[in-house]
């Protein structure tokens, strides 16, 4: 009775090899004598794992919270698998380098595998709608001149001709040539939409994806786009994107930027985002691109 009570306390305690070197040796000799002593120990040990697990949080009394710890370190995550759907934890922050909390990105959005060929037939399709198609050239009876017969058929020692405007002259018609027409390919909104998810991957996996509170600035200066553009690491072009209508002081801060631009979250594609090696988007147009991507697909 003694033995299985003893066993009891200790798993409820903590770790066996833990507390046998409090437990008295002389227990079973000693019996229920020394089941005070035990208890003693055994509550000394879970008070000791209490104070060692405290959590240290902004609203804890005491010492000042070190928020130097949430900015200036840099978080080691562990390697992740793309493509399984998980829904991902990322900061928030502004222009100012502020600590605005965290935002959870939809894992059926930014974390879909990743597939280089439909980024390939995204960008052909969106590069061949844009084409404008007016190339034109004049035919036969488009070209202007006169339509007699330049001279006789015999007898001159020319070769034969029937008009002047004829290919084989200058000024003269164009044989199969380009006529107005459309470039545009089909493809799938189903297909569409998976190139935007893969390019939203991509630039999430690689840590290139930045979600700010708001894109307000206090002036409308460029050097407060080109202080921010200073220290980022590693970044050549940034693409910001907004989400309902775009700031003045923001327009007049970046438009004399070769390599800051600004598109409303409407407009977001696979292209622009390739061309762009980093994305920054406000909290409204992140909400509007999932709110997008979970809209059901007009047949």
């Amino acid at each position: 009775m003694a033995a299985s009570i003893s066993r009891s306390i200790i798993r409820s305690f903590g770790s066996l090899t833990a507390l046998g070197r409090n437990i008295s040796p002389n227990f079973a000799a000693n019996g229920l004598s020394s089941l005070s002593s035990d208890l003693k120990c055994g509550m000394a040990l879970l008070s000791n794992r209490k104070l060692s697990t405290s959590i240290l949080t902004p609203d804890s009394s005491g010492d000042a919270f070190p928020y130097d710890l949430l900015t200036k370190k840099t978080l080691i995550s562990p390697e992740r698998t793309l493509g399984q759907y998980q829904d991902l934890v990322i900061p928030v922050t502004n222009f100012q380098n502020e600590d605005k909390g965290f935002m959870v990105l939809a894992g059926d959005v930014f974390d879909v595998p990743i597939r280089k060929d439909i980024i390939h037939n995204v960008v052909r399709w969106q590069l061949a709608k844009r084409q404008q198609g007016t190339h034109s050239t004049k035919t036969l009876s488009e070209v202007s001149g006169t339509g007699r017969k330049p001279w006789n058929q015999k007898g001159t020692g020319r070769a034969r001709h029937g008009t002047l405007r004829g290919p084989q002259f200058r000024g003269g018609c164009v044989m199969h040539g380009p006529k107005p027409r459309s470039h545009a390919i089909k493809m799938n909104k189903q297909v569409r939409r998976l190139g935007l998810k893969i390019a939203l991957t991509a630039r999430a996996a690689e840590g290139k994806l930045l979600v700010f509170d708001d894109l307000s600035l206090p002036t409308h200066k460029t050097k407060n786009i080109v202080n921010y553009y200073n220290q980022m690491d590693n970044t050549k072009k940034v693409l910001i994107v907004e989400g309902g209508p775009i700031d003045e002081k923001l327009k007049l801060a970046t438009q004399n930027l070769h390599y800051v631009n600004i598109i409303p979250s409407i407009g977001l594609n696979v292209y622009s985002i390739l061309l762009h090696d980093t994305l920054v988007m406000s909290r409204d147009a992140l909400n509007r691109i999932v709110e997008r991507m979970h809209t059901p697909i007009n047949r």
